[in-house]
């Protein structure tokens, strides 16, 4: 007999918690110059560790709509919600790119992590109020399809290169080269506005996957996430041939390879955290307890001991963050002392999320 409807799996909290660990131990090097790179983001084409992030948290975004918006209804009152959730999302990724309000308002860069959290999310749970989730799954297939043919239609030259594809023409048109991402040495943003469309499909398999959980029997979970994560990668793999694996562009690829990354280490953690009861990965809860509130006030801090705080230390004026990493370079080598820093930042929201937890506080918008 299968479970009740409301079963609960904590194997998706602790998913989430992961995913704002990881966001915080690769957005936090102690130098951008001495990474492994497992923990930098593939440059164009390709698939590294890092890459994995993003869509875990989308995916997680999509798995915790499947509780939240159970019992939501189509009205007026849950799609203002639902628009004033997605625009304090969206405003609070604008605000962290101006944060310390050092640089000029027409240099703001307007794309980033979170406007596309917010975006995603809105359009998602929209949709998730009209639509069953046969017609969700349709639609995660369709809009990868839809993104690919607007890249071969739109862009000037080859649709997957970084300069003058659909993506990069779109976001050009509609807010100028001030205000998008300049890191590839053109004006180019990884979070652009119509390749949001592939990362809906993201959150949509969160919600699907999390749906179908709450009517499984937790034994048969784990074969289940097993064999849909070995499909979606296998297609991934293949879709590469002829899309590739791309988390700038957010390829259709992409998305299949990582959704089924994604699915494999949560098999592995219902297996471990609802099948067999164990409470190895409870610290991985705690961290998903608090996630917008940890991811800002990570990336507030980072800039605030970069930007800053400075301070004269052996004749050099330097950063607390620079100061930081240079302790731990002078006992350990470059990339060593890098990865530290990052995992002592890690730890240290870990315990700002236990306190919080503890105290039963969860700040929401």
């Amino acid at each position: 007999m299968n479970q009740p409807a409301v079963q609960r799996f904590v194997a998706l909290d602790a998913l989430r918690g992961l995913a704002i660990a990881l966001m915080i131990l690769v957005n936090t090097p102690g130098s951008w110059s001495h990474v492994y790179s497992p923990l930098l983001h593939a440059e164009w084409h390709g698939f590294t560790f890092a890459d994995i992030v993003f869509p875990m948290f989308l995916f997680a975004v999509g798995a915790a709509m499947a509780f939240s918006m159970a019992k939501a209804q189509p009205s007026a009152a849950t799609l203002l919600k639902i628009s004033k959730r997605t625009l304090l999302l969206f405003g609070c990724g604008v605000f962290l790119h101006w944060f310390p309000f050092t640089s000029s308002l027409v240099e703001l860069r307007i794309p980033g992590v979170l406007q596309r959290i917010a975006l995603c999310y809105g359009i998602a749970a929209v949709l998730v109020l009209y639509f069953k989730p046969r017609g969700l799954l349709l639609l995660a297939l369709l809009l990868p399809l839809l993104y690919w043919g607007l890249l071969w239609q739109f862009s000037l030259q080859h649709p997957y290169e970084l300069t003058g594809n659909a993506v990069q023409r779109f976001d050009l048109w509609l807010l100028g080269p001030a205000h998008l991402y300049q890191g590839f040495g053109a004006a180019f943003d990884p979070e652009g506005l119509l390749s949001t469309l592939p990362a809906i499909s993201s959150v949509f398999i969160g919600y699907l996957v999390a749906v179908e959980l709450r009517r499984t029997h937790k034994d048969n979970s784990v074969y289940l996430l097993t064999l849909w994560g070995l499909a979606l990668a296998v297609v991934g793999l293949l879709w590469h041939l002829l899309w590739p694996i791309n988390k700038p562009l957010w390829s259709g690829s992409y998305v299949a390879f990582s959704s089924g990354l994604i699915l494999l280490l949560l098999a592995a953690m219902v297996w471990l955290m609802d099948i067999r009861q164990k409470n190895w990965l409870q610290p991985l809860v705690i961290y998903g307890s608090n996630p917008l509130f940890i991811y800002m006030l990570s990336w507030l801090w980072a800039s605030a001991a970069s930007q800053l705080i400075h301070f004269t230390h052996d004749g050099q004026h330097i950063s607390l963050y620079q100061f930081g990493f240079d302790s731990l370079h002078v006992l350990l080598p470059a990339k060593l002392a890098s990865l530290l820093f990052a995992l002592l930042h890690v730890l240290l929201f870990w315990l700002l999320s236990y306190v919080l937890y503890q105290r039963r506080i969860f700040i929401k918008l």
